[in-house]
């Protein structure tokens, strides 16, 4: 059961979602720095409160408190458009990067397979009459 459990731990794709869920909370908390430290206080001075999350109105005796939403759209806004850039340069360097493009070995067609079996036939039938 150890075996399987370090084969299974030592797979590619395993390793590799542990690396994308690292780097993924490193760059969320640079975007809720961003957010919080540059965009947050120029919407403040646009609206003159203290915080995006204190944006609220009030209807009848229900509180609605729309700030919270703001800042959930704009943290999702700016990781969706950095991963998109991201994405985008990936896809260029791999289209212009050469060696990393695979060729495509073409398979033998039937009729190669049925004369290399025909050759080979022949060249034992001569064999074993000599």
């Amino acid at each position: 059961m150890i075996k399987e459990f370090k084969e299974f731990i030592m797979r590619g794709n395993v390793l590799d979602l542990a690396v994308g869920v690292i780097i993924g909370a490193a760059f969320s908390a640079i975007v809720n720095s961003l957010v919080s430290d540059i965009i947050t206080p120029l919407i403040v001075s646009l609206t003159s409160q203290a915080a995006i999350g204190d944006l609220a109105i009030q209807i009848g005796a229900a509180t609605l408190t729309y700030g919270n939403f703001i800042q959930a759209i704009i943290d999702f806004l700016i990781i969706a458009f950095v991963l998109f850039m991201i994405i985008k340069s990936a896809n260029k360097f791999k289209r212009k990067n050469p060696d990393m493009d695979t060729e495509e070995v073409e398979a033998p067609t039937a009729e190669e397979y049925l004369r290399e079996i025909r050759d080979l036939l022949a060249s034992q039938n001569t064999t074993d009459k000599l």
